[in-house]
């Protein structure tokens, strides 16, 4: 996966997770904040791999 879908995933993740945070849906937000946080830790984790 390239670097510029990677920012697209995390982004999105993470304002779909602000949108259900404020429509009340705390459970799907936390999920997503979750996911949102792991593919930033591996996209990290890779760069300083490599």
């Amino acid at each position: 996966m390239s670097e510029f879908k990677k920012d697209i995933l995390i982004g999105t993740l993470f304002i779909a997770g602000i949108w259900n945070f404020i429509s009340g849906l705390f459970v799907i937000s936390t999920v997503l904040f979750a996911a949102t946080s792991m593919f930033s830790n591996m996209s990290t984790k890779a760069q300083l791999n490599s």
